[in-house]
C-alpha cells in the first residue's frame, strides 16, 4: 500500500484541517499537525468538515517544527509554497514522504524553506493571487503523488445504485 503523509505547520481554520482530514482518511494518508493550531481539536467545526471520517483518521500532533523533525528522523520533506522554484509535478513523490503546508495567512516559514530549496515545490497561479485555499491545495498535490504510483492501493472503479456500466 503506498503510504504518504501530509503536514500541516500551524493550520489556523479548523474547516480546512477537517476537509483534509477526510482527504486523508479517503486516501490512506497519515496526517501530521505541527503546533499551534488555530483551533482546539475537540472542536466541533473540524469533525463537521472531517464529518464522521475524523474518528478514522491516522493523526499525530507535534509541538513545533523540531519536534516533528525529531520524531521523523530522515523524513523525505516536500515543501509546498508559492515562493517555490518549481511546480508540483516537477518532482517524483516517494513512498512514506511527507508534503508540508504552511499556515493560511502565511504559508511555511521563509527560515525552514531557505535551506529546502530542491524539495520546495509550487502550484502554478496566474496573476497575483495570493494562494489557493488550503485544503484545495493538499487535494492537488496529494492527488499527484498518489497518481504518479499509479493510486495503488484505491478504487479505481465506481458503481452506480440503480444501473450497471454497459
Amino acid at each position: 500500500m503506498m503510504a504518504l503523509n501530509i503536514v500541516l505547520h500551524e493550520p489556523e481554520i479548523p474547516a480546512n484541517t477537517g476537509n483534509i482530514g477526510r482527504t486523508c482518511v479517503a486516501t490512506g494518508t497519515r496526517l501530521h499537525l505541527i503546533e499551534p493550531l488555530g483551533f482546539h481539536l475537540n472542536e466541533k467545526a473540524i469533525k463537521r468538515a472531517g464529518m464522521d471520517y475524523w474518528k478514522d483518521l491516522d493523526v499525530t500532533t507535534y509541538l513545533n517544527y523540531e519536534d516533528f523533525l525529531k520524531r521523523n528522523p530522515g523524513a523525505k520533506i516536500y515543501y509546498a509554497t508559492t515562493k517555490a522554484p518549481q511546480t508540483y509535478t516537477d518532482v517524483s513523490y516517494e513512498e512514506d514522504c511527507y508534503i508540508m503546508f504552511g499556515k493560511e495567512s502565511a504559508g511555511i516559514p521563509e527560515d525552514i524553506l531557505v535551506d529546502h530549496q530542491d524539495t520546495c515545490v509550487r502550484i502554478p497561479m496566474i496573476g497575483d493571487i495570493r494562494s489557493l485555499n488550503l485544503s484545495n491545495s493538499v487535494a492537488i498535490v496529494l492527488y499527484e503523488a498518489l497518481r504518479q504510483h499509479d493510486f495503488s492501493h484505491m478504487n479505481l472503479q465506481g458503481h452506480l445504485r440503480n444501473y450497471e456500466w454497459k
